[in-house]
């Protein structure tokens, strides 16, 4: 398949697991990529590491050094990009955190923290990503351009250890709406993707947090629990994702704006 072919694309928080499968799903249908992640050294690495994945397919990959707080790091990420690439088609706002803290202990540096990457990175990420889709202008289609955000079950349902990253996960959901809401003139489509649990570096940390805090008593307690109730039957892989990722990517949903597709194998039927 080749649905992206020659798009032009950033994916954030893509060092390791689920940014990083979707910028090489996207790689394999001939997208240009620039992997972004606040680890520069571990990102460019990332980047290096797919270049003959990229070769495979007449596609091109670069990577960018990036605190997604950081307004001036987010417009020179885009601005590489763009120099390199020619456009700026699709921006996967996917660089997140998570600090599990006991709901009667979350601080304000806790909930700053988790607030501030997934909450007000995604809306930085948005707003310099349609400003350079704005100013490149619409192609044949009529489209400017996409924007992606990572949402989670967990903008679904609270959860009693992790608030904060609920909290900023309705966020993302709000600000998904909003965004689509506003620049649908532009032609610009908003959307985003809800991962349910799945098996990457992040919920590794996640599962020795929870045991930090006396949550969990052994090591894959949490996803054990967490994932119960799930109708697959197992936890997500982050290739079970990028199916979805790049279909939003691609021309396939250019009908789709202001909608976050859930991706949890049946963890929750809103």
């Amino acid at each position: 398949m080749a649905r992206v072919a020659g798009r032009s694309c950033i994916v954030t928080g893509a060092a390791q697991g689920i940014g990083r499968a979707i910028g090489e799903a996207l790689l394999d249908e001939g997208a240009n990529v620039c992997f972004a992640d606040i680890n520069g050294d571990k990102v460019g690495a990332v980047a290096e590491a797919n270049a003959e994945r990229a070769a495979q397919t007449g596609a091109r990959v670069t990577h960018a050094a990036v605190d997604v707080t950081d307004r001036e790091q987010v417009r020179a990420m885009i601005d590489h990009t763009v120099s390199l690439f020619g456009r700026l088609d699709v921006k996967f706002n996917n660089a997140g955190v998570n600090k599990p803290m006991n709901f009667l202990d979350v601080t304000e540096d806790n909930w700053n923290f988790v607030m501030g990457v997934n909450g007000l990175g995604c809306m930085i990420g948005m707003q310099e990503a349609a400003r350079q889709m704005i100013a490149q202008g619409r192609d044949d289609d009529g489209m400017a351009g996409k924007i992606i955000n990572t949402a989670s079950v967990a903008s679904r349902q609270g959860f009693d250890n992790v608030a904060p990253y609920c909290a900023s996960k309705w966020a993302v959901v709000s600000l998904t709406q909003s965004g689509a809401r506003d620049l649908a003139k532009h032609g610009i489509t908003v959307t985003g993707f809800a991962p349910g649990v799945v098996a990457t570096e992040m919920w590794e940390q996640v599962d020795q947090d929870l045991m930090s805090i006396g949550a969990a008593e052994r090591p894959g307690q949490a996803m054990e629990e967490f994932s119960a109730e799930i109708l697959k039957g197992r936890v997500a892989t982050p290739a079970d994702v990028t199916g979805t990722t790049s279909f939003l990517a691609a021309r396939d949903s250019d009908y789709m704006t202001g909608q976050i597709v859930m991706i949890d194998g049946g963890m929750t039927l809103v």
